[in-house]
């Protein structure tokens, strides 16, 4: 079992081999890429924030419960920290089981599980020269304060 953050590119191969396993029939290996659009919105690149200390704990917490939920040999997890271009890869799960529907359930579980619970803020980046955090409750209450006090 290994989660981690990275600020490099991420070796997808190296973590299919951390949970190689003869007992194994299945490997499933979730990429997550930067694309090009976002709600009708033209996207140059990402950039992630990341609290390390709180993302590694709760990340571990979470391959703990998939392997346990569905009974994998293996998992791992590495996420990506700092700025992103298209096409760059930002998180990569792998999930090894004896059978392909767990390791299938398994993987959407922990890409599920860490977008949901991780202390990781996604800032992208538009043609048009803006820049804003999507997905963060507590960005967009600070940004509704501000308009509040305004």
């Amino acid at each position: 079992m290994s989660f981690s953050i990275t600020d490099g590119p991420i070796d997808a191969g190296a973590l299919r081999a951390l949970v190689q396993d003869p007992h194994c029939g299945a490997c499933v290996v979730f990429e997550g890429w930067v694309r090009n659009h976002n709600e009708g919105r033209e996207v140059l690149g990402l950039e992630y924030e990341v609290y390390e200390p709180l993302a590694v704990s709760e990340g571990l917490r979470i391959l703990a419960e998939a392997r346990h939920r569905f009974g994998l040999s293996g998992v791992a997890c590495v996420h990506r920290t700092g700025r992103l271009g298209l096409g760059e890869v930002a998180v990569v799960v792998v999930a090894a089981a004896a059978h392909r529907d767990e390791a299938f359930r398994a993987c959407r579980y922990v890409i599920d599980e860490v977008k949901r619970r991780l202390p990781i803020w996604k800032k992208e980046h538009y043609r048009d020269g803006e820049a804003r955090w999507v997905n963060c409750r507590h960005c967009v209450a600070a940004d509704s304060e501000g308009l509040a006090a305004s």
